[in-house]
């Protein structure tokens, strides 16, 4: 009772007060909304001046990153002083507005005369240089005179770059513009001091430029305005480092006090008609209401910034922390040495496996104990996140140097080496790791993560279970890749410069043409620059970009119509792993086969023995149709590998093709001899044909013929031929010739 009657008096005054509150409130809100409206307006639009002084800034800080992934070149400096105007075209100039959308692009000699000038993508006269040389001439004096001093240091103890920049004002429009000296990268290229050339960048700011910061801040309206006409409050005035103003950044200024004023207007209007009869079920309800939102709010806090799986930061929260701690580090490097960030990328092994062979629960379970694993091994300080299915990623704070990282990911990876415990059965897993280690200046959060998930991409590629450290050469080796893979889709899309070579497989006479093998060549200008590029690398960069398909179909179109046109009595062609997951692999070779009207029996598929341990259920049922359809499947570089006589029995094979590794050793090597008999007995065994590739003499083709292989393939008997070369040669088996191992025996 006495509770009950403590309770009311105070509910009593609780009322009492909120009412008065309530008045005052409404009186307050009439006064101070208007206030209110126009403080929040101003300060958005602070805010929004802001952005668009930070986006002009970020835009010329990009321009020169852009500039100086070229001008830091032994082959700039190279080309450039062999007036090799081709390459200078095509990565100083030009590339610049194709890749990054560069405007103009000047090369200056060490007296500052013009050598080389492209405009809007166009190489032009280098006298087109006089009708901007006036506004670019005081930031080409200025970096003349930074390379005539000594080299200074920054902050960080590093060389301070060598560039001038400015904002400047070119036929009426404003631009950025960037210089920089052309250096070598490497010791292998010397430069006298004050014989450096100059490139000289400029990046019109223009709608593109503008759209690109008001779309990264959600500004609306975004616009280059001339000195010639009137602006109003949202606007920032560019100009240049003299003071003197070349125009305009305009946009449609966001008034969230006003508009939030005429959104509210109607439901206040309403809460006030409203507001009596509630009042005291609202204050009934008050404390249980806030602690349910509290709870609420507190939960999808956590979901917003954890993954729901493994209770782990998720990416939104892990980028919030990586840049945080890049902010730490760069301050507490001008204290101690001790500040450094490692950023690890770290990427289960085969995940997919698990998955498709104990089920997606065992999958989430192992992604919980990776989790977990990861937890306990490193420090409380540092950050362990997960970005997405078998992702992680790994902040370590105060490394001091990139050995400290490294000690870090071996204890990880031999952590995860220890056995799960998945749904009964222990399953053992490795991981790749990719490190990059920032360089103790303003490290940009999104290079770091680059380089990390390139170092990654390095780790799955020389063969996983380990970890990579990020190397600068990788940025060339993934830029060469990117060439490669341009000019690969070019000629995909254009059917030039891709041809195929077939080379011919002879009968044991060394005369009789049994078929051939058709080999892919590539001949483009990438390889000049690079050098020759052997198939198997472009077929390489084709697989891992998702090109193989589209290469492999042209590779068996123009082969099957090739063969068609001929009297061989078969063509092989080598068929990629990936090309045998796609389920829609042997309906396609049938298309093309009725398309060219070449009989399947004509047709034989070189497959490697990877296939076969694949044992993937696609391409079990890809290799069935393609051998119901009449194709004949050949084991290529047989010996190299597992070699497994129960994948052989499992999977029907119509012939085995024995490695040019072992043929090259037969003339002096008893033990390859005694392989390559073996092999051969084997095919025979099977009942299966058996082709010697890489017969390179005359003693090998002897031994081989002797051994019983009737099937001969390499230079000795004939090296690859253009398509003519080959028509033009005789000695075409006849059917009745050609007998399968099957029906020898």
């Amino acid at each position: 009772m006495s509770a009950t009657a403590n309770t009311r008096p105070l509910t009593h005054q609780v009322t009492l007060t909120v009412l008065t509150l309530a008045v005052f409130a409404l009186a307050m809100v009439v006064g101070f909304g208007i206030y209110a409206a126009a403080q929040a307006d101003n300060a958005s639009l602070e805010r929004q001046k802001i952005f668009i002084d930070e986006g002009l800034k970020d835009q010329i800080a990009s321009v020169q990153r852009e500039q100086e992934s070229v001008t830091v070149w032994d082959d700039a400096v190279a080309n450039v002083r062999a007036g090799n105007w081709t390459w200078i075209e095509e990565n100083l100039s030009v590339w610049m507005y194709t890749y990054y959308g560069h405007n103009r692009v000047y090369i200056l000699d060490a007296a500052n005369r013009p050598v080389h000038a492209m405009q809007e993508g166009k190489v032009v006269d280098a006298s087109a240089y006089g009708d901007d040389e006036p506004a670019l001439q005081p930031s080409i004096e200025k970096l003349r005179r930074m390379l005539a001093e000594p080299q200074k240091a920054d902050a960080a103890g590093q060389p301070a770059k060598m560039v001038a920049e400015d904002l400047v004002s070119l036929q009426g429009k404003p631009a950025i513009l960037s210089v920089m000296a052309l250096v070598p990268s490497t010791d292998r290229v010397t430069q006298a001091p004050g014989t450096e050339y100059l490139h000289v960048s400029v990046e019109f700011i223009n709608e593109a430029v503008i759209g690109k910061i008001a779309k990264k801040y959600l500004l609306d309206g975004a616009r280059l305005v001339p000195l010639s006409q009137s602006v109003g409050a949202a606007a920032v005035p560019l100009v240049d480092s003299r003071g003197i103003m070349l125009g305009y950044v305009g946009w449609d200024q966001e008034r969230p006090g006003l508009t939030l004023v005429r959104k509210m207007a109607p439901a206040l209007a309403l809460a006030l008609l409203v507001a009596a009869g509630v009042l005291a079920f609202l204050l009934r309800r008050l404390r249980r209401a806030s602690s349910a939102l509290q709870t609420s709010q507190d939960e999808a806090q956590y979901l917003a910034f954890h993954d729901t799986l493994t209770g782990l930061p998720n990416r939104a929260l892990f980028e919030d922390r990586l840049r945080r701690a890049l902010l730490r580090a760069s301050q507490d490097m001008a204290v101690h040495e001790m500040g450094r960030v490692a950023l690890l990328y770290l990427d289960l092994d085969r995940f997919k496996h698990i998955n498709d062979t104990l089920g997606h629960p065992a999958g989430d379970e192992l992604v919980r104990q990776t989790a977990a694993r990861l937890q306990h091994t490193v420090r409380e300080v540092d950050t362990v996140a997960r970005l997405g299915g078998d992702e992680f990623a790994l902040i370590l704070v105060d490394i001091r140097d990139i050995r400290a990282a490294e000690d870090i990911a071996e204890r990880l990876l031999q952590k995860l080496q220890e056995p799960f415990k998945l749904m009964e059965d222990q399953v053992f897993v490795s991981a790749s790791i990719g490190i990059a280690l920032s360089d103790g200046g303003e490290t940009d959060a999104d290079d770091l993560l680059r380089k990390a998930d390139i170092a990654l991409y390095e780790a799955k590629k020389n063969g996983r279970g380990r970890h990579q450290v990020f190397a600068g050469d990788m940025d060339d080796l993934l830029l060469r890749k990117r060439t490669v893979e341009t000019e690969l889709r070019k000629a995909l899309d254009g059917g030039s410069g891709i041809r195929l070579a077939y080379q011919p497989v002879f009968a044991a006479n060394g005369k009789t043409i049994l078929g051939a093998e058709a080999l892919i060549r590539w001949g483009h200008d990438v390889h000049d620059v690079h050098g020759a590029l052997p198939a198997a690398q472009f077929i390489a960069i084709a697989e891992e970009r998702g090109m193989i398909g589209q290469l492999g179909a042209w590779v068996l179109q123009e082969a099957c119509r090739f063969a068609v046109r001929t009297d061989l009595p078969w063509l092989a062609v080598n068929v990629s792993p990936l090309q045998l997951r796609d389920a829609g692999f042997p309906e396609q070779v049938a298309s093309i086969l009725a398309d060219t009207g070449l009989a399947p029996q004509r047709l034989q598929f070189e497959i490697t023995e990877s296939v076969l341990l694949d044992n993937s259920d696609a391409s079990r049922a890809a290799l069935t149709t393609l051998r119901q359809l009449g194709v004949g499947i050949v084991l290529d570089d047989f010996g190299t590998g597992y070699s497994s006589l129960s994948y052989l029995r499992r999977h029907a094979i119509d012939k085995l093709k024995i490695d040019r590794s072992f043929v090259r050793l037969l003339d002096g090597d008893g033990n390859s001899a005694a392989i390559v008999k073996a092999l051969i007995d084997l095919a025979m065994a099977l009942g299966v044909d058996v082709t010697a590739e890489g017969v390179e003499t005359e003693a090998q083709k002897m031994l081989l013929v002797a051994m019983g292989c009737r099937q001969l393939q390499g230079y000795f008997l004939s090296p690859p031929l253009e398509p003519v070369q080959l028509l033009g040669l005789s000695g075409l088996a006849s059917p009745d010739e050609i007998q399968p191992a099957a029906a020898r025996a």
